[in-house]
């Protein structure tokens, strides 16, 4: 019986992950982690308190729990992490490093990490950005990423490691609140919306960055996972790929809901980064190795996010 460790469960994706992870494994089977206290949105599993860079206390859990796949999500994200480089460099990769070194030495099943587009930098190719290409990253969470996709292709070549990871694009989710990341404004954007609030963007109208909806996130991890290894042929991160929108489009989709919806733009630090982006990847290789394929686009987002974001309000207000 498969036995999962969730690190960095609370986050936005993790806490999504997490009870897809409860629906496939059994949630007596999978164990949620965070450094922060558990919240609302993974209460129905076994919680432990962990900070990843403590490669004592995860070995201690791992053994005791009886861990075989590791999903270890914990990072500092593109925005915060230029807010403290160092410390955002020591976290991502002690705790991707500690992770790769217990799976080496437990003989662990399957490890899944996640990257991101913050790979890419100013020398890539903007638009259809290939799977193998330049990657210049100027932000510490970007260039955190890429040294990253070099260890996880080096301990599957040196050790076995089965390690398997996906080059998210920004990520909109309408179950938890922003953690600090430059697309972050298509989250919070919602709220806005629906709270009657006018919107002030940190990207300027015309950015047009890769997205994808929380929902398709979550079905290319698990497709990933659960891909036969024969058929998992990049070890370093698979490009991803869903959407592709600008502020102004996603304003637009959601005045055909709330007309009297209105948003200003004002750039600050965050725009350089978004600059550095790419505005488009091409994912043509997870679609024929492992047949990814994405169901949403940005009009079922903005109507799924409207229809169902109104009963999870009063609760962010209370916390």
């Amino acid at each position: 019986m498969d036995r999962i460790l969730v690190i960095g469960a609370c986050g936005q994706l993790g806490s999504e992950l997490t009870n897809e992870l409860g629906k496939i494994f059994g949630n007596d089977n999978v164990i949620a982690s965070d450094i922060s206290a558990p919240n609302a949105a993974i209460e129905n599993f076994h919680f432990e308190q962990l900070d990843v860079m403590d490669a004592d206390r995860l070995a201690t859990i791992v053994d005791s729990h009886g861990i075989t796949q590791i999903y270890h999500l914990a990072a500092i994200l593109s925005a915060k992490g230029e807010e403290n480089p160092q410390w955002a460099w020591n976290l991502n990769m002690t705790g991707l490093l500690n992770v790769l070194e217990l799976a080496k030495e437990k003989n662990l099943k399957k490890i899944y990490w996640p990257s991101s587009i913050a790979v890419f930098g100013p020398s890539t190719p903007m638009d259809n950005t290939p799977q193998h290409t330049v990657m210049d990253p100027n932000t510490v969470y970007g260039i955190s990423k890429l040294a990253g996709e070099r260890w996880c292709e080096y301990y599957f070549d040196k050790y076995g490691v089965d390690v398997r990871s996906l080059r998210y694009p920004g990520l909109i989710g309408y179950k938890s609140l922003p953690g600090g990341g430059t697309t972050d404004y298509a989250v919070d954007i919602y709220h806005k919306a629906l709270s009657g609030e006018p919107f002030e963007c940190f990207l300027s109208e015309d950015t047009y960055l890769p997205m994808m909806y929380m929902q398709d996130a979550i079905k290319a991890t698990i497709d990933l996972m659960q891909a036969p290894a024969e058929q998992v042929k990049i070890r370093s991160s698979y490009n991803i790929s869903a959407i592709d929108f600008s502020p102004k489009e996603i304003v637009a989709s959601i005045k055909e809901h709330i007309p009297n919806f209105t948003a200003t733009y004002k750039p600050d630090f965050r725009q350089a980064i978004a600059d550095s982006w790419p505005n488009s990847i091409s994912d043509a290789q997870a679609r024929e190795d492992w047949g990814w394929d994405h169901a949403f686009d940005l009009t079922k987002m903005t109507s799924d996010i409207l229809e169902n974001l109104p009963e999870l309000l009063g609760d962010f207000q209370k916390a």
